[in-house]
């Protein structure tokens, strides 16, 4: 039987036993003599309740008004004794829904999109998380040596806090591999998956609105999403750049020393890519060629400018921004400039890194928690989301 459909039948119960003492209290104060209503009562209420036939009870009775007042007592207590035992079942029976009851994990796919839907009850929240970027899946791995199983941990998470997750693979990468060609991408493409998402999330849980959580470049993503939609409940950015691809990716070629040789070729590349013209890589030093891929370079010319705080205010929905302090690939300040957008609220986790372990700033170890998906997700991550969802659900 379903928790809810317990819970409601034991309430029915103890206003049932309610309502029957107060018939009984009436009837008694109105007859001083043998209550009708007695014969209706199974005898251990009767006799908790003072309507016994006994001996003792008669107006013959050898027993004075004290021994009335005792039976008035017990009878009290009695019916004190059994409200508390229902109210105990009843509180024992919703903590068995709430907590208890293990969450339904679920294949989920929109058109040749797939993903995987974790579930309590339909009436819970939910929430899309979208992953970052590059060959990540929807458990947060990927096959160039990140492990990190950091959606899956959070979806997990999230259901422990009455919280629905659908986790998705994008489109043409591992499960999602029918949906397209992964390097023929734009962000409006991926707009279009994340509707479809929307759509069949709630026409699977009868849902009104999706939460949509967004990670790294997920985050953008998300917030392009939202605009214009009423059925996004609100946006999660999580370790959300707050400057346009381009400026991001100048920074990060800047901040390491070992780029110097071979830095003015790959920003000259950016700038190219910034103003709308393909690079030719014929001739480009070899450690540049993963980062401008003649197949992925469309796709960076099709996001490279957009504005991610220009987004987040086109959207215009209750929007968290959490970030890390320890992470390498994400700054605080980018935290802060998103949250320079209406609507929004920051949260900052301090020691969370990019990949939402908790770790220290040193390069080396922070990069290591890449690579170990037994490491559990940083603390107040989950809690911070909740209570975010909760104020505005």
């Amino acid at each position: 039987m379903d928790a809810t459909l317990v819970i409601w039948l034991l309430a029915g119960l103890a206003a049932l036993l309610v309502m029957m003492i107060v018939v009984v209290a009436i009837a008694r104060s109105m007859d001083s003599g043998r209550p009708a209503i007695k014969a209706s009562l199974p005898e251990p209420l009767a006799r908790s309740l003072g309507l016994t036939t006994e001996a003792s009870e008669t107006p013959n009775s050898s027993g004075d008004d004290s021994d009335q007042k005792k039976k008035q007592t017990k009878a009290f207590f009695s019916i004190i004794a059994a409200i508390a035992a229902i109210i105990g079942l009843v509180s024992f029976a919703k903590g068995f829904n709430d907590g208890d009851i293990m969450p339904a994990v679920s294949e989920l796919s929109a058109g040749q999109l797939r993903g995987t839907l974790v579930n309590v009850r339909n009436s819970d929240p939910v929430v899309l998380i979208v992953p970052g970027s590059g060959p990540t899946d929807r458990d947060g791995n990927g096959p160039l040596g990140l492990k990190t199983n950091a959606y899956k941990l959070l979806a997990d998470a999230l259901a422990e806090e009455g919280i629905a997750s659908v986790r998705v693979d994008k489109r043409g990468m591992f499960a999602s591999a029918g949906a397209g060609d992964p390097n023929a991408v734009t962000p409006a493409a991926y707009v279009a998956d994340y509707h479809a998402w929307i759509d069949t999330i709630k026409a699977e849980r009868g849902s009104d609105c999706v939460w949509l959580l967004g990670h790294s470049e997920g985050a953008l993503m998300v917030s392009l999403a939202a605009e214009g939609r009423e059925d996004v409940c609100g946006l999660i950015l999580v370790s959300g750049m707050g400057r346009t691809m381009g400026a991001v990716i100048r920074e990060q070629l800047r901040a390491n020393p070992a780029n110097a040789p071979i830095l003015d070729e790959a920003l000259a590349a950016l700038s190219e890519l910034e103003a709308g013209r393909r690079v030719d890589t014929t001739s480009m030093t070899p450690a540049l060629l993963s980062l401008f891929a003649p197949q992925v370079q469309d796709y960076l010319i099709s996001i490279i400018n957009i504005d991610p705080v220009e987004a987040v205010q086109r959207a215009n929905k209750p929007t968290l921004v959490i970030q890390g302090t320890t992470d390498l690939q994400v700054t605080v300040e980018d935290a802060r400039l998103l949250n320079k957008a209406r609507r929004t609220t920051l949260k900052l986790i301090d020691g969370m890194n990019h990949v939402l372990k908790e770790a220290p700033a040193e390069p080396a170890a922070n990069l290591a928690t890449y690579a170990d998906p037994s490491l559990p997700l940083a603390p107040k991550l989950v809690s911070r989301i909740k209570d975010f969802i909760e104020d505005h659900d």
